[in-house]
């Protein structure tokens, strides 16, 4: 079965190679330490400290292979691929709601590097799959779970 892409802005690449290079290089030494550290109080059958580490390790170890995947799939979305006529990944669209005149602004990127507190929403999500292809003027409708959601886009920029 062939990996799914993972689409990524340069920032995005650049977020997940620094993490997997932190992993690698500082989180890998420290919980082995911790390991280390365990080990030496003796019986690890009734160690917490042990056991603690060990699931660090392993979930590191996880977020690796998770990484590396993603790494080796990516597809980078280039500046000159980014459309200011209609919405698409790399994107970043202004909204307004149009029941309670919320205007919001998102960026459109790939699943790996969606972030709500970045205002970053993935091309996957209710939101921004209605989003692609759109332009200004163009008013959506979302569904999600409390309901229906319109909204009008107002500006697309780079």
């Amino acid at each position: 079965m062939a990996e799914k892409e993972v689409l990524l802005t340069h920032n995005g690449l650049k977020k997940l190679e620094d993490e997997l290079d932190h992993l690698k290089s500082v989180k890998r030494r420290e919980v082995a330490e911790r390991i280390k550290i365990a080990i030496s109080y003796g019986d690890i059958s009734e160690n917490s400290e042990y056991d603690d580490a060990k699931n660090e390790q392993a979930f590191i170890e996880g977020r690796i292979i998770t990484l590396e995947k993603m790494l080796r799939n990516a597809r980078i979305i280039s500046a000159h691929e980014v459309d200011t006529e209609n919405i698409g990944i790399g994107t970043t669209v202004i909204i307004k709601d149009l029941e309670f005149g919320d205007i919001m602004e998102y960026t459109i990127v790939g699943t790996a590097e969606a972030d709500p507190v970045e205002n970053k929403i993935s091309n996957e999500s209710p939101v921004g799959r209605a989003l692609l292809g759109r332009g200004i003027g163009d008013k959506i409708e979302v569904n999600v779970p409390v309901g229906a959601i319109q909204y009008e886009i107002l500006e697309i920029k780079k």
